[in-house]
């Protein structure tokens, strides 16, 4: 069963950028839960300890904006407990460089009903514009194999597969972005990419060892091997991913990565999450989109999550993907040089990275 919460926007005050400058359950069983009372119908609720934040500022729009509820850019995003810092500063950091603010809504995917989760949502963000949704887990319980670090094992994690399921058919293009990464860089210009009649557009990295993706038992396997044949794969990362929702639908993409959800229960042919089932379905078969638009792993690998340096060449996304988060390391006192980055969007209260310094 999937609920629908939603919040209106209404104009106010942006901000400038102070340290980075750019070089399955359909939508018909959506339920409304409002804020004048609380009320969730089902699940049954849990109770959790989520960080206190500071209130963000306001954003407006600049003049030569759309409207609001025209001229919409849709943002799809996770949310737990245990990623909402992270959730809190990639929400602020894409309203603070947004020339048009307020025409960006948000649609969060929850598995478990953390009231105290959504609340802090509209505290910290009195004015966003957001729709919650929740996503059923018992789709990909049956599916999910054991990876290389329990965080990629989550259902939530999955939830991407299913967007078309989940949010409103009248959404026809929308942007996913995962919780540990800042944007310093206008999202419409991530928006209006265009798709070239693909289904998908993400940053591309064909200089990637592509076959480390998979394991032995899928290269070395007659027919599994071939999967890849008249095509050109390169590896690009699912936290950053334009879709066209009514291609991802047509295309019925959803059991097209499930079919190698299943083949990867019974014959162990790669060892990262979800991410491999993309590259099956996908890769060499996506639009291209510059790289800045993903400078991704500055979170180290996947076992130590040791310090990494940027990339060469402009950025526009900022993405701690791997191991290590930058509020965990900032909090332990040994922090990476680019988790200094991302500080300046902690709206963690307690936090001593914050604007005012």
């Amino acid at each position: 069963m999937a609920f629908f919460w939603s919040f209106p926007s209404v104009p106010l005050l942006g901000l400038l950028s102070l340290f980075l400058t750019t070089t399955l359950p359909p939508p018909s069983n959506a339920a409304l839960i409002t804020t004048t009372n609380l009320r969730f119908r089902k699940p049954s609720t849990i109770t959790v300890n989520v960080p206190v934040f500071r209130e963000a500022p306001a954003f407006r729009n600049g003049e030569t904006c759309g409207s609001p509820s025209i001229d919409r850019i849709h943002v799809a995003m996770t949310l737990d407990a245990s990623y909402l810092r992270g959730t809190m500063a990639a929400v602020l950091s894409i309203l603070q460089h947004s020339t048009c603010p307020e025409n960006v809504v948000f649609h969060f995917l929850y598995v478990r009903n953390e009231p105290e989760v959504f609340s802090s949502i509209k505290s910290t963000f009195p004015y966003l514009n957001f729709n919650v949704y929740r996503f059923d887990s018992r789709r990909v319980l049956g599916l999910i194999s054991k990876s290389i670090r329990q965080a990629l094992d989550q259902p939530l994690n999955y939830a991407r597969i299913y967007l078309a399921d989940i949010l409103p058919v009248d959404i026809k293009r929308l942007i996913y972005l995962d919780s540990d990464l800042v944007m310093v860089d206008d999202i419409v210009k991530l928006w209006g990419v265009d798709l070239n009649d693909k289904v998908l557009a993400a940053p591309e990295y064909c200089h990637a060892n592509f076959t480390n993706y998979f394991t032995d038992a899928f290269w070395y396997d007659p027919v599994l091997s071939r999967t890849f044949e008249g095509r050109k794969p390169c590896y690009f990362n699912t936290g950053v991913m334009v879709v066209d929702m009514n291609k991802w639908r047509r295309g019925k993409y959803i059991q097209k990565v499930e079919y190698w959800m299943v083949v990867q229960k019974n014959k162990r042919i790669y060892q990262l999450g979800s991410l491999p089932s993309f590259l099956l379905v996908l890769a060499g078969n996506i639009e291209p989109v510059h790289h800045r638009w993903n400078q991704h792993g500055l979170g180290g690998d996947n076992i130590e999550g040791k310090c990494r340096s940027l990339h060469p060449g402009p950025i526009s996304l900022l993405h701690w993907s791997g191991k290590g988060k930058p509020w965990l390391r900032l909090d332990s006192r040994k922090p990476c040089n680019v988790d200094h980055l991302w500080a300046p969007y902690d709206l963690y209260r307690p936090s001593k990275h914050s604007f005012e310094e």
